[in-house]
């Protein structure tokens, strides 16, 4: 990342920038300020794990000082297999229009894999097909076909 940047958790008083960001990703919706700070709120309490304390949701920022320059999600799921392991899923990974072609995406996609690579067995991502070769370059790999049902 470029001089200026920096990697945090959300934050409630992100409430403008996180939803900039994503917009730029698909469509977000209606989200009221109330309903963003419960959701922060949320995600600050659950956990998927007592032994050791492991939260479920890690969604974070790339700030370029105070503005959210890009927003991305680690979750974190408790399984059955891998004697009841946890895998990672990576969601949501978005970079406001003016950020592009930093390498933001490349910054968070590695703080967030590297993070769930501490607690998990493995990290997962959907893509589009238009994105595989980005998080190629990020040294993930095709393992299968999504499926969907809407």
């Amino acid at each position: 990342m470029g001089t200026g940047y920096s990697i945090r958790r959300v934050e409630r008083q992100d409430y403008e920038g996180v939803l900039q960001a994503l917009s730029a990703l698909t469509t977000v919706g209606s989200v009221s300020r109330t309903q963003f700070e419960e959701t922060v709120d949320h995600w600050n309490h659950v956990k998927v794990s007592s032994e050791p304390e492991i939260l479920q949701y890690h969604p974070y920022v790339v700030l370029h000082g105070e503005e959210v320059a890009a927003t991305g999600m680690l979750f974190i799921e408790r399984k059955l297999i891998h004697g009841c392991g946890l895998v990672g899923h990576i969601e949501d990974i978005a970079v406001s229009l003016h950020h592009q072609g930093k390498q933001l995406g490349r910054a968070l996609i590695d703080h967030l894999t590297n993070l769930g690579l501490r607690h998990c067995y493995k990290v997962i991502l959907d893509c589009d097909e238009r994105n595989v070769r980005f998080y190629e370059k990020c040294g993930y790999s095709r393992a299968g076909v999504e499926m969907q049902r809407r």
